[in-house]
């Protein structure tokens, strides 16, 4: 099945945000003992570490109680038709890397260098993903309510000169969208829509920042300022800031990480009661408003998109559970200790089955055969959900645990990330892989990347469109 008309699209969306009643909002709330991620010491679930011990990809967090086993419309189940054994490689695929600049994960290096070292740094990374034979670039663009580009809403990022708001004296998305097409990659703009800074300190923001100028849009929680999704004119600004970026460059896509509601930390509080008494009237409870609060930036900005360069895609990398099946009879073979529907309120399952977006990556940072949230389990329910919608499914992986000290032993195996794309090419669903992320792909330290390359990519290949 196809993408929607635009009609089709519209209409579809009107009568779906008219209610408020949405998949799996029957079930049993999840257990409010398991502590999400961030208090679990772990690295962060984002395809970006963001310099911390925060949500992670490096564990599903800690598991829940409660049965796994799946009712009769469950997509937990084991069993699949889906499965073609033996399917040949498509003739295209996606094979992406996150080109993270948080923190400096990936790029620039490090703070102060020259723009002349900053874009040869670029441009190198440019170069590994070509020679590694992958054919698109997602870098972020806008890490912390910054921005990469001489936007028109907000200051130029610290990440490029250790100060925000000062012009590093070049355009570095221009720059990528220009080299990345002249070499034969895709650059998807990767944006986080909420988060602001690593602190919860407004006066170290730039002067003109924002956040300073509207201090009520703004909430501190777990060390962090975030913008209040629950404000229409928050959400109406994010979506400006970004599609800045969409109308002055041709990029491919716009690409959202894991980040929406904040994840929980453990005895605080995200305080929007405030917001929720003066908007939330009509929902059953404040999660329900939160979700819809988050549906409603996604719907808005995929019509938008369309709007504004219709072919550019929209795709999201959410956290790779959506709901345990323990909690959900919908919901994955998984005993996850955090669930996107309910710790993040995002219902990353409905954006899929109402075809909001162009394409879905889960970040499926664990191992074949982890109990808690097995990848053998995972990206089969993910190509159920995905399957007949039209929506493109890519699998996130995590190169960067390969050869980590500290990791399971599955992932000092060389073999363990080949294995992934050998299981997924029996999941015709299954459009390609990204990889997190660039700097792990550069070096790669223990040979998990080259073993992909010689096992799956001799050939170069062209994306889906």
């Amino acid at each position: 099945m196809g993408r929607p008309s635009r009609r089709r699209f519209a209409v579809a969306a009107a009568a779906t945000l008219s209610g408020f009643v949405t998949a799996g909002d029957a079930t049993a709330p999840r257990d409010a003992g398991s502590p999400g991620p961030e208090s679990s010491g772990s690295e962060s679930s984002g395809p970006e570490a963001e310099g911390s011990t925060s949500p992670g990809p490096e564990s599903p967090g800690p598991v829940s109680s409660g049965p796994v086993s799946s009712g009769p419309e469950s997509e937990g189940s084991e069993s699949s038709g889906s499965a073609s054994p033996g399917r040949a490689r498509a003739a295209r695929e996606l094979r992406g890397m996150w080109l993270a600049t948080v923190a400096h994960l990936d790029w620039p290096s490090r703070p102060g260098l020259t723009a002349v070292r900053q874009r040869d740094e670029l441009l190198a990374h440019l170069d590994t993903a070509v020679r590694r034979r992958l054919n698109a670039v997602i870098f972020q663009v806008r890490p912390m309510a910054d921005a990469l580009w001489p936007s028109s809403y907000e200051p130029w990022s610290q990440y490029l000169t250790g100060v925000q708001g000062r012009d590093p004296g070049w355009d570095p998305l221009g720059t990528a969208v220009r080299e990345a097409h002249a070499r034969g990659l895709e650059l998807h703009a990767w944006f986080n829509p909420y988060r602001v800074a690593s602190h919860t300190d407004p006066t170290k923001l730039a002067a003109a920042h924002p956040a300073r100028r509207h201090p009520d849009w703004v909430v501190p929680y777990g060390g962090k300022l975030y913008y209040n999704p629950g404000l229409p004119q928050v959400r109406t600004f994010v979506q400006d800031a970004m599609l800045d970026a969409v109308r002055k460059y041709p990029v491919d896509a716009v690409h959202w990480d894991d980040y929406f509601y904040p994840y929980p930390v453990a005895g605080q509080v995200f305080d929007d009661d405030a917001t929720y008494a003066a908007h939330g009237e009509g929902f059953p409870d404040k999660a329900a408003w939160r979700r819809h609060n988050v549906d409603r930036l996604v719907l808005d900005t995929a019509s938008r998109i369309k709007e504004v360069r219709p072919a550019a895609r929209f795709g999201i990398s959410p956290f790779g559970v959506w709901r345990n099946a323990g909690t959900d009879s919908l919901g994955s073979a998984t005993t996850a200790g955090v669930q996107t529907y309910d710790d993040l309120h995002a219902d990353t399952r409905k954006w899929v089955r109402e075809r909001w977006i162009d394409y879905i990556c889960p970040q499926l940072y664990w191992n074949i055969g982890l109990a808690a949230a097995d990848y053998a389990r995972l990206l089969p329910w993910w190509a159920r959900v995905a399957e007949g919608t039209g929506v493109q499914l890519y699998a996130g992986e995590a190169l960067y645990k390969a050869g980590k000290a500290g990791q399971p032993a599955a992932w000092q195996d060389p073999a363990e990330l080949s294995r992934h794309l050998t299981f997924a090419r029996d999941y015709p669903q299954v459009g390609g892989h990204v990889f997190f992320s660039a700097e792990e792909v550069r070096a790669d330290r223990i040979g998990a990347m080259a073993r992909v390359i010689a096992d799956h990519y001799q050939r170069p290949a062209r994306t889906p469109r």
